[in-house]
């Protein structure tokens, strides 16, 4: 699995400063989709190793987020198991699937966002979303979707 790039953003997790790794090869592919340029198997190996230089090289994130990797949950649940063992940042993952797969624990995340992206019904910051982002807490897990809303 392979990585494009690596932004400080604000918007993506609520109340987080957040780290967030765009992961190409995406099988989810989903009409409209703004990041086409993930879809192709291309960027730099993502490994534990480059968590910890990308994690090093932005001091003061407070999350981080793993962008797509649906190809590849059990390597995603093992980076994100990494993260919460060797650092104090949180985790999350935006999936393009609508279910959790068998391989994710929860427990290894504090935030999994679920969904294809639909055009009908519109990205997280809109009502008629068919995207959801959950809080994870102990291995529950609540839909706090609504806090992207206007």
């Amino acid at each position: 699995m392979k990585y494009v790039d690596v932004k400080e953003v604000f918007a993506e997790i609520p109340d987080e400063i957040t780290l967030a790794v765009s992961i190409s090869g995406c099988p989810i592919r989903c009409p409209g989709c703004h990041s086409r340029y993930l879809w192709d198997d291309v960027g730099e190996p993502l490994t534990a190793e480059a968590l910890a230089d990308m994690l090093r090289s932005h001091a003061g994130v407070t999350c981080l987020c793993l962008m797509g990797g649906d190809q590849d949950p059990a390597l995603i649940d093992s980076l994100a198991r990494w993260v919460k063992e060797n650092t104090s940042i949180r985790t999350a993952w935006y999936s393009g699937r609508t279910k959790l797969p068998p391989e994710i624990s929860p427990r290894h995340f504090d935030y999994l966002k679920t969904g294809p992206y639909d055009p009908a019904r519109g990205p997280l910051n809109v009502r008629t979303t068919n995207q959801r982002l959950y809080r994870v807490e102990g291995g529950t897990l609540t839909d706090i979707t609504h806090r992207f809303w206007r």
